[in-house]
């Protein structure tokens, strides 16, 4: 069963910086393209970014690009967001998921832009 765990969430003034992390375990996770998405209070979750199975490949979401750079490390099952110049707008929960046929959903990790 895939499971999970988010971090590195928290309280930012905007134009700060937060690198988001995610251990990811009980799937083949360096055969499958994984990103990160985000749900904001009252609205639907979106990926804002992706990354191929090597890492030979990332996209975003017009709303991040030049701000937020997506990475992986296959060998230690994890993946990377390193978001800067946060805005307000960026607020939400972030989880991190498979990109085709996305697995149940972890807990997330909460990223707050507010000065």
């Amino acid at each position: 069963q895939a499971h999970f765990v988010e971090s590195g969430g928290g309280l930012v003034q905007p134009g700060g910086s937060l690198k988001l992390s995610c251990g990811v375990s009980g799937f083949f996770f360096s055969g499958y393209s994984m990103g990160w998405y985000r749900q904001a209070s009252g609205k639907e979750r979106e990926l804002v970014a992706s990354i191929s199975h090597t890492a030979g490949m990332s996209n975003y979401v017009n709303s991040v690009k030049g701000r937020f750079t997506i990475s992986r490390d296959n060998a230690e099952n994890s993946l990377y967001l390193q978001m800067n110049n946060l805005k307000p707008e960026d607020t939400a929960v972030y989880y991190c998921n498979r990109v085709v046929a996305p697995f149940p959903w972890g807990q997330g990790t909460s990223v707050t832009v507010s000065s």
